[in-house]
């Protein structure tokens, strides 16, 4: 109850909570007197101890619940953002990209934690996500997770997304909707991509590449005539 009204009372006063965590952590698992961690850190901190050692199988549990805690909310996968996480988890998806259970698990994580913090990619990370759409152009289950990382890594963020158009990224999203034009939920994911490209929703800049790209994806990729040949037939199954 306490916390309950306190937290409206802030609310009420005008203050923006989107970036607290408002759940209690949980205890330590001992009855000593240990500062309460919250659940995605405890998880991170299993993740950052097995980094150099541990195989993914051994620590499935905790990117699960990683990729579970970042997806409640924002606050949560700031914190974690705010504790290292990003560096950890691009470090496991470098490792485990020849699998594809453990490829989309890794890149699911890291989807999870980007979403609402672009800033976190640097050059390591967009490297290894366009090598992840050159590498597994066949896979649409794990391009559609690179996709969704790419997406989340290019809102309100110009130079991410201007240094991917740079890296290829325009050609890779084209040709993933033209080979996997069966696959709604990649259409769906690589035609937002596309269209996030065309933005210009970076406060930070004066002036974008928003024209640059939209033409570059019409004119120099037939991104149009692909979209419109991929969205035929599924307007009546699925939003695309």
């Amino acid at each position: 109850m306490a916390k309950a009204y306190n937290i409206g009372f802030i609310s009420n006063a005008g203050v923006d909570l989107s970036c607290i965590v408002q759940v209690v952590p949980m205890g330590s698992s001992d009855d000593r007197q240990e500062e309460q961690t919250h659940e995605v850190l405890q998880a991170l901190e299993s993740l950052r101890v097995g980094k150099d050692t541990a195989a993914l199988p051994d620590v499935t549990a905790d990117i699960k619940c990683f990729t579970e805690q970042c997806s409640l909310g924002f606050a949560r996968r700031y914190l974690a953002a705010q504790k290292g996480a990003y560096p950890i988890i691009l470090s496991y998806c470098k490792k485990n990209m020849e699998e594809q259970d453990s490829a989309l698990a890794v890149l699911s994580a890291l989807a999870a934690l980007t979403d609402g913090q672009p800033d976190l990619l640097d050059e390591e990370g967009r490297q290894f996500l366009l090598d992840v759409l050159q590498k597994y152009q066949v896979d649409s289950l794990v391009t559609c997770a690179a996709i969704c990382v790419v997406r989340h890594c290019c809102i309100k963020h110009e130079q991410n997304r201007q240094d991917l158009v740079k890296g290829g990224v325009l050609p890779l999203l084209t040709g993933a909707i033209t080979r996997h034009s069966g696959s709604a939920e990649l259409v769906k994911e690589a035609s937002s991509a596309l269209r996030v490209m065309t933005f210009d929703d970076d406060v930070r800049v004066t002036f974008g590449h928003a024209h640059e790209h939209a033409k570059s994806i019409v004119l120099e990729h037939s991104g149009l005539k692909i979209l419109i040949v991929a969205a035929k037939g599924k307007a009546s199954k699925t939003v695309v």
